[in-house]
């Protein structure tokens, strides 16, 4: 799955966009960019992926992403809010704004794990 959106924005303004593509050697994906309004539709696809899948584990690499939205975030807690049992989102190394907002909104969510290695 690789995945990239573009939307138009005036003159000179950078274009938002995401980059998804699979991981190698684990279920999950690397993103690359931000997740914000004009990519939203992109991050919700992967996490619904990601649910379906119904992997015990399913990681989230997001070294390269520069910004996520407290949309994105919700996103996220929501879709790993309908994991079953013992599933879990590993979300790697992600923007420290995201980690912060998931300790501050959603502490005891057991459902991900944020991992900084």
């Amino acid at each position: 799955m690789s995945t990239r959106r573009r939307t138009s924005h005036g003159p000179g303004t950078p274009v938002p966009s995401l980059t998804v593509r699979p991981l190698d050697g684990c279920r999950g994906v690397r993103a690359a960019g931000e997740i914000g309004l004009a990519t939203h539709t992109i991050w919700e696809r992967v996490l619904e992926q990601a649910v379906r899948e119904g992997e015990g584990v399913y990681y989230l690499e997001l070294s390269e992403v520069t910004f996520v939205d407290v949309a994105g975030a919700d996103a996220l807690a929501a879709a790993a809010e309908r994991l079953g049992d013992g599933r879990r989102f590993v979300v790697r190394r992600p923007p420290p704004a995201l980690r912060r907002v998931l300790e501050m909104f959603w502490p005891d969510l057991p459902t991900i794990e944020v991992s900084m290695s």
